[in-house]
Formats: structure tokens, sequence, C-alpha cells
């Protein structure tokens, strides 16, 4: 007889039908969204975080996470075209915590013992962080799972989707410094996106980021958005070449203007 399922393969309640045609490309194909995001990632960083993964199996020290990859907008449309009106749920983290402080990131966090699945401990976390009603939201599928070094996070993104989420906004000030839904149209805009690196050790290694006036979306999340408007076809042509160090683009927000302004 097979063992109880693994945490991360009790996916709980999906609505998938639920899904407006314009999110259909996202939830057909689970893999899709992993697979673009690991033809971004350089080959030696992939070797480094395929290490990484192996070492926190062997040492048990991989800890169960999910995200909330919440999608806002109408219910119709068409596939591979972007509503205008359609916005995703970011967080900002509080810059005192311990691992990712300062970034912008999907809702989400570690397992609970007692959360059943990843939808659960997603919902949960995203009602913590945001105060956001779980009760308008419709999950829609699970992404393969990703694994995040230094937190050792083993993470399942968890695709989500509401016509009408209601208000957002920070609930405990010492985890999450802003919460926003942020237009897609924003992820879109060329003018908006970047290539950030940080230097580790001797290695200088460039990822997909959007610079959007109150937060720089980098690092996993980054990825992730990137990775998702290729699946779904949203994805304009933009320079590659316009690279910047990490440092120097946390330093832009300071004077970039009102929230808005860099969400056409």
């Amino acid at each position: 007889m097979g063992g109880e399922p693994g945490w991360e393969d009790r996916v709980g309640d999906l609505t998938p039908d639920a899904a407006p045609p314009w999110l259909v490309p996202l939830i057909g194909r689970p893999d899709a969204v992993k697979n673009a995001y690991r033809r971004r990632v350089p080959a030696e960083v992939l070797a480094v975080l395929t290490a990484a993964n192996t070492s926190a199996a062997l040492a048990g020290s991989r800890r169960d996470a999910a995200v909330l990859v919440l999608f806002s907008g109408p219910s119709g449309g068409v596939a591979g075209t972007l509503p205008p009106d359609a916005d995703l749920l970011v967080t900002v983290r509080s810059a005192t915590l311990r691992h990712h402080a300062g970034q912008a990131a999907f809702p989400g966090g570690a397992a609970d013992p007692g959360d059943r699945d990843p939808v659960h401990t997603a919902l949960r976390e995203a009602n913590e962080e945001t105060g956001i009603e779980t009760g308008r939201l419709q999950p829609l599928a699970t992404l393969e799972r990703m694994f995040i070094p230094p937190s050792g996070f083993h993470v399942v993104p968890v695709l989500a989707y509401s016509p009408d989420p209601g208000p957002v906004a920070v609930v405990d000030e010492s985890e999450t410094a802003h919460v926003a839904r942020v237009p897609v149209r924003a992820f879109v805009n060329p003018e908006n996106r970047i290539m950030v690196y940080r230097r580790q050790n001797t290695r200088r290694t460039a990822g997909p980021a959007f610079l959007l006036n109150e937060m720089l979306v980098w690092g996993f999340t980054g990825q992730v958005i990137a990775a998702m408007l290729d699946v779904a076809g949203w994805s304009t042509s933009w320079d590659t070449d316009h690279v910047m160090e990490l440092d120097d683009a946390m330093a832009l927000l300071d004077g970039q203007g009102s929230y808005g302004e860099a969400q056409r």
C-alpha cells in the first residue's frame, strides 16, 4: 500500500473552471511556468540551486511553503489578451525580517502544522498579511514547486482568481511593509522592465525585474511573473540589455514619485 500523500500532494479545493478566458493559458499546463522560469536562469545558477535543493533535502532542512498568486479582473475576455484592468496582488516584506527582507513578494509563507494543503497555507498567509477575504477568492491551480535558498522554502505557487477581492492592507508592520493590487499592465510595460544582479562571490548573474516606483520586484517573484507573462502570451519586447546592480536599482525607488505613474 502507498504511504500517506505528502503535504505538497494535497492540492486542496481547486476550481479551474472558474478561470476567466484570459487566465486559461496559465492553468492548462502546470509545468509551463516553471519551465519558462528555468529557461531564464543561467545554467551555472541553476546548478547551484539544484545542489542547494539536494543538500537541503538530505539534511531535512527544506520547509514546505506556499504563496498566493492572485489575479483580479473581468470574468470575460480572450485567451492571450490581457484585460486593461487586470491586477496582481503583491506585498513588500518588512525590512526587519530574517529572510528576504525588503523584497517584493507574493503573500505566503511556511506551512503550519495544522495546514491541510498548499491552498490552505496560501489562503491563510494571504489573510494574515493583507486582510483579504479568502471567501471571495477562487483557487484555480497549483504550479510546480520551486526551491528558494537561503530560506530553504520549497514553495508551491497557488494560482487564484477573483473578479473582486475587496480591500487589502498591511496587517502586521513587523512582517509586511506594503500591500498593493498592481495592474498587470505595469509588469507588461517595457518601460518598467530591467535586469538586475547582485554580486555573489565573483559571479555576476542578472534576472528579470520590474521597477514600479514603490517596489522593485525581482528574485523569485520577478522570475515567476516574467515566466507567467510569457506563458499567458502577454509579454511584449523589452530591453534585456538594461542591466543594473540591485542596490542601484533600489536607490531609484526614492526618486520615482507617485505609485501610479509607472502603471501605464
